[in-house]
């Protein structure tokens, strides 16, 4: 037959002498997330979720990171537009 909790034993104490926590170390996992410590939440609007899922949001996302870093980057100098500087230079 199982004892009802009232009829179990407590075997916790009010308080806890100092040899108890004498060989304890600090957690060093304490309040962190480490399911998603390097991942961020964004909030979607209802239509646009009904739309897109998480690998498409992040597919879009990923181009339009692209697109604006070759649209800031410098162009590249090639020989031929190097020539075409030169030779305007020659006929001012």
């Amino acid at each position: 037959m199982k004892k009802r909790s009232s009829e179990l034993e407590d075997d916790l104490l009010p308080e806890y002498p100092p040899e108890f926590f004498r060989g304890m170390k600090p957690n060093p996992y304490a309040g962190m997330d480490l399911k998603f410590k390097d991942r961020r939440a964004v909030l979607l609007d209802e239509d646009v979720a009904e739309v897109f899922d998480q690998d498409t949001v992040n597919t879009v996302l990923r181009s339009a990171i692209k697109a604006m870093r070759t649209a800031t980057a410098a162009p590249k100098k090639t020989k031929t537009a190097a020539k075409t500087v030169r030779a305007t230079r020659r006929a001012s």
